[in-house]
C-alpha cells in the first residue's frame, strides 16, 4: 500500500463557525482571519494505491459552481487533483473508487464535473462509495444542512450508476487493512477511513479533526448538527490514536498535513506535526 497527498485547492469559511464556542482572541492565533472574518483551509484529498485498487478519499469543491457560489468561499491557489494525481503519473481515469467522507461540497464537489450541458462523474472509470444512512440524510436535508448538501454534487452520482451504498457499522472493514469508523456529530454517518500501512494506522479525520487546533476538546466547529456527540466521538476516538500511536491526516488545516498525539496533564495533546511523507506510512 501507498499513501499520497492530493490537494485540491484552498478555500475561505468564517472564523466563528469553524471555532464555534472558542473566542476570537484565541482562535485568531492560529488561523488569522482577513477583514471579514474569513479563514484559509485547505481541502487535502488522499490517494491510497492498494493492490489494484487507486483510491481517492474526497475531492474538494471542484470548479462547477457559478461565480456567485465561489464569492461566498473565496477558493483560491493552484493546486487540484488533476495536478496531483498528473505529479504521479496519473490522471482522473486512473482511479478505481472514490470514497466520500460525507456530501457536504467542499468534499464531494468534485466528484462531479461539466461536460457541456451535463453533469457527469469527474471519474468515469470509479465506483462511488457513501453510507447509505448519511445518502438518505444528504438527500433529504434538514434546513440547517440545506446548502450543505447540493442536488448538482449529488444526485448526478446516482444517475450514473457508479455509486454503492454501504451499511456497514463504525469499526467494520471496507476493504482489507481499511476499517470504516463512524461518527454522527458532525452530520449523520461521516465515514472515517482507519488505514493499516508498514504495521501504523492511520485515521482521516475529515471533519470530525479539520485542524490540528481542533484537537483539543472545546474546539468543535458550529457547523456540527450535534456538537456534545462530537465530543465523545473525539474523545473515543483520539484516545484510541495517543494509546496506539497514531497518525492523524488532517484535511482542512491550511499548513499541517498530519499529527500525532500525546496524553499531558491538561488532557489530549499534539504530540508532533508532519507531512505524510514523513510518517512512518510514507510510500
Amino acid at each position: 500500500m501507498k499513501l499520497h497527498t492530493i490537494n485540491a485547492g484552498y478555500f475561505k469559511l468564517d472564523g466563528g463557525a469553524m471555532f464555534g464556542v472558542v473566542p476570537k482572541s484565541m482562535w485568531n492565533k492560529v488561523n488569522p482571519a482577513d477583514d471579514k472574518n474569513m479563514c484559509t483551509w485547505a481541502m487535502r484529498c488522499l490517494l491510497i494505491e492498494h493492490g489494484n485498487y487507486r483510491i481517492l478519499v474526497d475531492t474538494g469543491m471542484g470548479n462547477k459552481q457559478d461565480e456567485k457560489f465561489f464569492s461566498h468561499y473565496y477558493p483560491h491557489g493552484d493546486d487540484s487533483i488533476e495536478k496531483g494525481l498528473a505529479a504521479l503519473g496519473l490522471t482522473t481515469h486512473d482511479i478505481t473508487d472514490v470514497f466520500l467522507t460525507h456530501l457536504h461540497f467542499d468534499h464531494c464537489g468534485g466528484a462531479i464535473k461539466r461536460d457541456g450541458d451535463k453533469l457527469v462523474p469527474a471519474f468515469k472509470n470509479a465506483v462511488y462509495w457513501s453510507h447509505k444512512s448519511h445518502w438518505d440524510s444528504a438527500t433529504n436535508p434538514n434546513e440547517r444542512e440545506k446548502a450543505s448538501f447540493l442536488k448538482e454534487n449529488i444526485l448526478p452520482i446516482m444517475d450514473s450508476g457508479q455509486l454503492r451504498l454501504l451499511e456497514i457499522a463504525d469499526g467494520d472493514e471496507w476493504m482489507p487493512d481499511i476499517r470504516v469508523r463512524l461518527v454522527n456529530g458532525h452530520t449523520d454517518a461521516m465515514m472515517l477511513p482507519q488505514i493499516s500501512c508498514n504495521n501504523h494506522t492511520m485515521l482521516y479525520c475529515a471533519d470530525l479533526v479539520p485542524s490540528v487546533a481542533h484537537v483539543s476538546m472545546p474546539w468543535v466547529m458550529a457547523y456540527d448538527m450535534r456538537p456534545m456527540d462530537t465530543l465523545k466521538e473525539k474523545r473515543q476516538l483520539l484516545g484510541e490514536a495517543v494509546m496506539n500511536n497514531w497518525t492523524l491526516f488532517l484535511e482542512h488545516d491550511p499548513i499541517n498535513e498530519c499529527c500525532t498525539l500525546e496524553q499531558s496533564e491538561r488532557g489530549i495533546r499534539v504530540k508532533s506535526v508532519h507531512t505524510l511523507a514523513a510518517t512512518h506510512i510514507s510510500p
